[in-house]
């Protein structure tokens, strides 16, 4: 089984190695690409959701060979670390184990969290990041069993209050001008932005004049940022 793993390709723009705890996601995202990559059906991706089999005990069995030190390991890419309506008591154990075992932990979600419970395992060596494609009213179309948009920036804020680096993922773009609010907004608690467009999908966004406008809104206000490949091959165009 295959649990802590190397990311090939754009992922490894997200952390050097890799872990996914869960087999689907309940949030049923309409961009998701990982039912494709999987080669798994929507619907079952979304509803057939538990922790993959003995994922624990094999995270704890990789750990414990000793050759993993000082690493970032990232959850998830194929799945949420907190899907909805599932019982993610796993989630913090990994997270206990990556942490006592000398590892750093890169945590990406649109999920709800308990932020006592996460944050009391992690400091400021570890990232905590959250999706952030568009506003509340659009999230509710597109991404229906996701927390409200607005929990998860508190849970940003939160996480920047415990000394925790933090970092938003606005991949995939629904919305340019929410985007663009983020990106100016005056109070400073994210880190870092990762920009990135809508893949797979249609879009009436001008992706190239959008990257453009979100290099310089990020230049003049001073932002910690990061244009992902696919946007950036469009801003060259």
């Amino acid at each position: 089984m295959q649990t802590i793993y190397e990311p090939k390709g754009k992922a490894k723009e997200y952390g050097e190695l890799a872990l996914n705890i869960y087999t689907g996601c309940t949030h049923g995202c309409t961009y998701c690409y990982a039912p494709a990559v999987l080669r798994r059906n929507k619907i079952s991706f979304h509803t057939e959701v538990k922790p993959r089999e003995s994922i624990l005990e094999e995270t704890k069995k990789r750990l414990a060979k000793g050759d993993i030190k000082d690493k970032e390991i990232f959850l998830c890419f194929t799945c949420d670390p907190f899907p909805k309506g599932i019982d993610c008591a796993v989630t913090y154990d990994i997270i206990r184990e990556i942490k006592n075992s000398g590892n750093r932990v890169a945590i990406l979600t649109k999920g709800e969290i308990i932020p006592e419970r996460l944050f009391a395992l992690m400091d400021s060596k570890d990232r905590f990041g959250v999706t952030l494609s568009c506003s509340n009213e659009i999230a509710k179309t597109h991404e229906p069993n996701a927390s409200a948009v607005n929990e998860r920036i508190e849970y940003i804020r939160t996480a920047k209050a415990r000394g925790i680096k933090t970092f938003v993922s606005c991949e995939p773009v629904l919305q340019q001008s929410f985007i663009y609010s983020l990106i100016t907004m005056k109070e400073n608690i994210i880190d870092e932005y990762r920009i990135g467009k809508l893949n797979y999908n249609d879009s009436p966004i001008d992706w190239k004049e959008f990257g453009k406008t979100c290099e310089y809104l990020c230049k003049t206000h001073h932002r910690k940022y990061l244009i992902k490949e696919g946007l950036r091959a469009e801003m060259n165009k």
